[in-house]
Order: structure tokens, then sequence, then C-alpha cells
């Protein structure tokens, strides 16, 4: 054999041992790629879709949504308005730990809401008319003083009663117990706001000082801007409720509220 052809040889003896390896490797690079996308199945949902309402139905209520001490549900006063039916809202912080119309820190924890009329520490129970989830508050607190809503729920209430996520919803309001030694009349006034600029807030007091003479005009600061608060004489309501009327102000935004204050 010349060295030619001996050369020859071994050169196609490399090139079966090249493509035999190329094949090798290429093989085993594909059998990599199909067990790299091998993933496992996601974990399955606990209860499964069938159970799910009844596991609902039984869940014991959280904590936040029993209610307060020392109310008697069979204890519905004796007056047309012992039900209401209107806009709810909620509201926490900045307001968490501010004082309460009440004179007690308010507590977005808490199974309480701000109402305008209400004597404060009302029982009342509150249903979402959407969802039916209803629960026991306590009034503490005065507002909203947004035009069109009836009821603040505290931040826990809220949760409760699925108005947390909807933001303002519809609710049913009863009236469940009053508390002891409520006056039949109350003390009653006006308050017109809010405003931005409390310039306009004083303006409006000036005149109001001049109109209503036997009244009290305050103005005062609150969260949401300067409000102007109008005692009439004697705290009357019939007073109050002709006020409220007659009253217009140059922000189409700084509206007046009927507000009880015991």
């Amino acid at each position: 054999m010349t060295a030619g052809a001996s050369h020859s040889k071994w050169q196609r003896a490399g090139l079966v041992f090249a493509s035999l390896l190329l094949v090798l490797l290429t093989t085993g690079c594909h059998h990599k790629t199909r067990v790299s996308r091998n993933y496992p199945p996601p974990p399955p949902v606990r209860g499964g879709a069938s159970s799910s309402s009844s596991a609902t139905a039984k869940r014991p209520l959280p904590s936040y949504a029993t209610p307060p001490p020392n109310w008697n549900d069979n204890a519905l006063p004796p007056r047309d308005s012992s039900v209401e039916v209107g806009l709810a809202s909620w509201y926490g912080p900045p307001y968490h730990n501010r004082q309460a119309a009440n004179g007690q820190p308010y507590d977005q924890n808490a199974m309480t809401a701000a109402h305008r009329t209400l004597p404060m520490g009302t029982t009342v129970r509150v249903t979402n008319t959407a969802t039916n989830q209803s629960v026991v508050v306590v009034i503490t607190d005065r507002g909203p003083f947004v035009h069109g809503r009836v009821l603040d729920l505290s931040l826990a209430a809220a949760k409760a009663t699925g108005v947390y996520r909807a933001g303002v919803t519809q609710v049913r309001i009863e009236v469940l117990q009053e508390r002891a030694g409520v006056s039949p009349t109350g003390k009653w006034c006006v308050q017109i706001g809010a405003f931005q600029d409390s310039r306009n807030a004083l303006r409006l007091q000036n005149d109001l000082q001049r109109r209503y003479s036997t009244a009290k005009v305050l103005e005062f600061q609150g969260p949401t801007g300067h409000w102007v608060r109008i005692n009439p004489l004697g705290y009357d309501k019939r007073q109050a409720v002709a006020i409220a009327d007659s009253m217009r102000t140059a922000e189409p935004d700084a509206l007046p509220y009927l507000v009880r204050l015991d």
C-alpha cells in the first residue's frame, strides 16, 4: 500500500468517526430538550368546584363580623323610620385613630359606622342588597358628607358586607336598638362644606351670622376641607331643616347637610 492510499484510508475513517460523533451529540441534545419541557402539573384546587358553595355556607364568620356586645336583635323600636335603604361607602385611613363624633378615637377595625341623623350609639344591621351579606354595627361617627350617600362603614364592617371591594353600594339599614336615655327630639345643626378655600368658608360664615342672629355659626377645618356649621337656637330640628332647605353656596360641591349632634 502506498503512502497516499494509506493517508486516504485514514481520512475516510476520520470522516466516518466525526459523522457518528455528530449524530450522538445531536441525539443527546434533542433528548435533553424534551425532558426540560416536562413541567410538573399545577397543584389541585382545594375542595373542588362542586363543594365551594357548601364550604362557604359552613365557614364561621370572622371575628370582626361578630355583633357588638349588649345588643338585642328583637328590640326593634316602634317607629316607621327603623328601616332605610340607600348608598353606603366606607372609610379607613387617614381617619384611623382620629377623634370621631362620639369623642372617641375612630378604630377602622371595629364594627362601627357613621350616619348623619341616627342617634349616637344606635345599633343597626346593615345588609348589602346585592350580596345579602349583613353585619351589626354601632353608630359612632357622623357622615358621610357626600351627596347621595347615607352611611359610611368602618373598614372591618365594609369587608364583612362586601362594600369594601365595591366601594359604594346599596344597603338596607335596620335599627335594632337605641342607647338608653336617648333624647326623643335630639340636638340638630346644619353643616355646609367642604370648602377648599378657607376664605370662601369665612365669607359664608360672616353672611350667615347676619342672616341668622339667633344661630351660632362656626367655621372649622376638617380632613376634607373647611366647614361651616350653624347651630340653631335650642338645636331645634325644624329650624335646622328650614336653614338647610334655604342654603345656597357659590361652590357647587359645598352642600348643606342636616346633622344630629347627640
